[in-house]
């Protein structure tokens, strides 16, 4: 039996490869996929080489990954539960989709994961998992063995000669997952929701917003079909856009959060996010879109994406309705191209300006509080206003009061 484990070459996926090898009697081949979480991916292949593995995966998938998740997410200005970037939920497709072909192209049946049984994160990989192969068999071990303690992993580590980078008594207080989108943060003092994060050592890709430049700054994004091409004048790849959004973002302190979401398992959860490429990514996108939008597409837009969203944190990006709406959604942004300005300023982003040569919906002649020159008649506004009042008018009559 061959078994494709998703592996990162930490405590958890060290024990999980051997626990696989010798529970399942398998060939494990593992998988280690760079998506920016800034982290040298590499040592991963001498600790599988250790753990006997022949099969070793190791793949750069940040381009991809921005280019054919993120920015197509953005494009529906996507945010759950009102705060959420969704950091975490966008990567695990990915993931999924490459599990189901390196375990098409090394001939194995199953795939595994070291999600716990109590997070989305089994959901993700498991539903993505069987919408692009039914037939696959996921194997989640967190849900099926006995170790459930640190102490019992560095046991079991101890007792099959795993080399792992852990010491007995060290213990991070956060449980943290990076990709090149946002960084989470869960556990510890978090797990109590009216405890303040205020811990300096726990942020990592932003500074305090006291503690940002004094002086604004001012950078201007290129969109094409909705997507961010160039910034400030230079065109940039989709990795390479939000590698340089973020540090720019990391810099004035944009981009933190502090949350508490419904996950789709059932259970209430607190987090702490920094996601500052993303934030700058929707401030802009919306921008650029309130230029060349009709306004119906917009509005239409607006009302569906919270059903995106949670298609998205739930799991289900390889789901039929979600290519629908992604359908819809891309054509939508055939007109959204142009520039925006935007100020970044001690944790806030700003939109200062936005222009399009070729897509603006915005008509000075029609705006302007000046002499318009007949390009619009005040006088049509009468009758409209009264065909819209109307139904209350009639109401009124009949003595219905709504107040």
């Amino acid at each position: 039996m061959k078994i494709v484990l998703a592996y990162s070459g930490g405590l958890d996926t060290s024990v999980i490869c051997r626990w696989l090898q010798e529970t399942y009697n398998a060939e494990v081949v593992t998988f280690t996929a760079d998506i920016g979480q800034g982290e040298e991916v590499e040592p991963a292949r001498a600790k599988a080489e250790a753990m006997g593995v022949r099969e070793i995966y190791i793949e750069d998938l940040t381009e991809d990954f921005v280019a054919n998740y993120v920015f197509p997410m953005f494009r529906a200005n996507t945010i759950y539960e009102g705060e959420y970037l969704l950091g975490t939920s966008i990567a695990r497709p990915l993931i999924a989709r490459r599990m189901v072909e390196i375990a098409r192209e090394t001939g194995a049946v199953a795939v595994a994961h070291g999600a716990t049984g109590k997070g989305n994160d089994q959901v993700r990989f498991e539903i993505g998992a069987y919408a692009l192969d039914p037939d696959i068999k996921v194997i989640a071990p967190w849900r099926e063995w006995d170790l459930l303690s640190r102490e019992a992993l560095m046991d079991f580590c101890e007792k099959h000669q795993i080399p792992v980078d852990y010491k007995r008594g060290d213990k991070s207080p956060y449980s943290m997952d990076a990709n090149l989108l946002h960084i989470s943060y869960e556990g510890g003092i978090l797990e109590d929701p009216a405890a303040i994060a205020n811990d300096p050592d726990m942020w990592r890709w932003t500074v305090a917003p006291e503690e940002a430049p004094d002086e604004a700054e001012l950078i201007e994004l290129t969109y094409e079909s909705g997507d961010p091409v160039a910034l400030n004048g230079e065109t940039l790849s989709p990795a390479q856009m939000l590698r340089t959004l973020n540090e720019l973002g990391g810099k004035h302190g944009v981009g933190r959060s502090d949350i508490v979401e419904n996950r789709f398992v059932g259970m209430k959860s607190r987090g702490c996010y920094e996601t500052p490429g993303g934030t700058i990514l929707l401030k802009g996108h919306r921008a650029m879109e309130s230029l060349t939008l009709d306004r119906e597409v917009g509005h239409l837009k607006d009302e569906l994406m919270p059903r995106y969203a949670k298609l998205i944190y739930n799991g289900y990006w390889w789901a039929p309705e979600r290519n629908v709406l992604q359908a819809l959604i891309d054509e939508s942004q055939k007109p959204v191209n142009g520039t925006v300005t935007l100020k970044l300023y001690k944790g806030s982003v700003a939109v200062v300006g936005r222009s399009s040569q070729t897509d603006s919906l915005y008509d000075a002649d029609v705006v302007t509080f000046e002499d318009d020159q007949g390009a619009y008649d005040q006088r049509d506004a009468t009758g409209f206003i009264k065909l819209n009042a109307l139904r209350l008018r009639l109401g009124a009559k009949k003595g219905r009061r709504y107040s």
